[in-house]
């Protein structure tokens, strides 16, 4: 499987060797990544552009940030190395439509971490890979694995539309979740997840337990939340064991472990629930979803509660969590989804 993936050339490559100049799309942090990779690699980016209502006389790098119009007239040509990401659908619609126009190619570049996938990345963790892939249950599980990683390696979007599936699917098809669930919310941010439990149960449940380390997300969540019965809120992370870590402390889903920051109190699931069956558990925790297995190794044999765990935010996540949740309890069955979104995020473990 992996040999067919990497028998062409990386988007590292493409980008080194295209007779084009390279022109970054996007200034935030996933710019300030591709700009460090392109360093390593010896990539030489030519200019860097915005959205025409995001362009407003600033620079990047020491690149003027320009419009897609003044770049056509100053080059004619280009390839786009697309650095940002977006689940908006008319963000999403204005990138394929520039991509008609332009060669643009996603640099994979990890949300957490600094591990790059390359052929030295397939190569040193192509037994994991491989074995993780022979977990998948179903034919669309080992295609959106495929693709994925294909993405990864190569940088071309359309891989990810071929296996673009609504949520719809894996919570009908898969999770089925009941009316009598005890649900575990990791990462709860503003109760939005919450939402969504509530939107597939039908409204019914037993209990919500719901973990959040941002103090301003854990406000939001405990306003949203407010009159709601048998409900428990936490202003926690989840991890393997119960201690105390740093975190980055940014606003929205971004709060995660980080070298500076906030000091904030993590625990493991096996704690958290004293022993409690839950039946689902929803992690979305920011580049710590390893750890977060290890801290319910015992909800996880004991109970077999269904799994919704994100496995975008690092690229190792996509199979060692797979052989983490196999191996902690065998009787799993894995399925791997990827819902909309530019680059692969949004790709989830499904686990029942």
């Amino acid at each position: 499987m992996l040999d067919s993936i990497t028998n062409t050339l990386s988007v590292w490559e493409s980008l080194k060797t295209c007779s084009k100049p390279v022109v970054l799309y996007g200034m935030g942090d996933g710019a300030d990544k591709v700009l460090a990779a392109f360093e390593k690699y010896g990539i030489k980016a030519s200019a860097v552009m915005a959205s025409d209502d995001f362009v407003r006389g600033q620079s990047f790098h020491g690149f003027r940030v320009k419009k897609l119009g003044e770049l056509e007239r100053e080059y004619g040509d280009f390839v786009i190395a697309l650095c940002f990401a977006s689940q908006l659908p008319e963000v999403m619609d204005h990138i394929k439509e520039v991509a008609q126009k332009h060669t643009t190619l996603v640099p994979s570049v990890p949300v957490f971490g600094d591990v790059i996938f390359d052929g030295g990345f397939t190569e040193k963790y192509r037994e994991g890979i491989e074995s993780a892939y022979m977990l998948l249950e179903d034919g669309l599980s080992r295609r959106v694995y495929e693709n994925v990683l294909r993405f990864y390696y190569t940088g071309k979007m359309e891989l990810l539309d071929e296996i673009t599936t609504a949520k719809d699917e894996a919570f009908n098809n898969i999770l089925k979740l009941g009316q009598n669930e005890l649900y575990l919310d990791l990462g709860a941010y503003n109760g939005d997840t919450i939402d969504e439990f509530l939107h597939y149960s039908g409204g019914s449940y037993r209990k919500i337990v719901a973990l959040e380390p941002n103090g301003k997300n854990y406000k939001k969540l405990s306003e949203h939340c407010l009159g709601m019965k048998n409900t428990e809120l936490w202003q926690l992370g989840a991890y393997s064991h119960n201690t105390i870590l740093t975190f980055n402390n940014k606003a929205g889903r971004n709060s995660a472990i980080s070298d500076s920051g906030v000091q904030t109190h993590v625990a493991a699931v096996d704690t958290i629930l004293c022993g409690a069956a839950a039946t689902y558990i929803k992690a979305d925790v920011e580049g710590a979803d390893f750890e977060t297995l290890i801290g319910a190794k015992n909800t996880l044999k004991n109970f077999k509660p269904k799994l919704n765990f994100s496995a975008y935010h690092r690229f190792e996540d996509i199979f060692r969590l797979p052989l983490l949740i196999k191996k902690l309890n065998p009787e799993y069955k894995i399925y791997l989804r990827h819902h909309p979104y530019i680059p692969a995020w949004d790709t989830n473990l499904y686990c029942v």
